[in-house]
């Protein structure tokens, strides 16, 4: 058994060398400054920033049952639930650039 903290998103423990990040449950510039927080993964953090404007956040998907319940996050909890606590997403690097002029030659 784990004392780790779970994470109320994706349902996956919270281990003390995995990304975390606490959110906002309605966003502060959107009056939620001194309001409830969660301590999430940092990977479910970025998912919920990804999907939801900070004006959709605090109209809609203010608590962690409408997060969990919402669709456009329901196929990233499908695809994080497969995953081990300690998983997260590498941050992509910059994008390599194209040589300049025509295509490389074949020869």
């Amino acid at each position: 058994m784990t004392d780790d903290p779970v994470c109320p998103l994706c349902g996956r423990p919270i281990p003390k060398e995995a990304p975390q990040s606490v959110h906002h449950l309605v966003p502060r510039l959107k009056g939620g400054a001194r309001g409830p927080v969660v301590r999430l993964h940092q990977i479910c953090h970025d998912a919920i920033h990804a999907a939801f404007s900070e004006a959709e956040l605090a109209r809609e998907a203010n608590t962690i049952e409408a997060l969990r319940a919402h669709p456009r996050l329901q196929r990233f909890l499908q695809w994080i639930a497969r995953r081990p606590p300690t998983f997260h997403s590498r941050t992509p690097g910059p994008r390599r650039r194209r040589p300049h002029g025509r295509f490389p030659s074949r020869r």
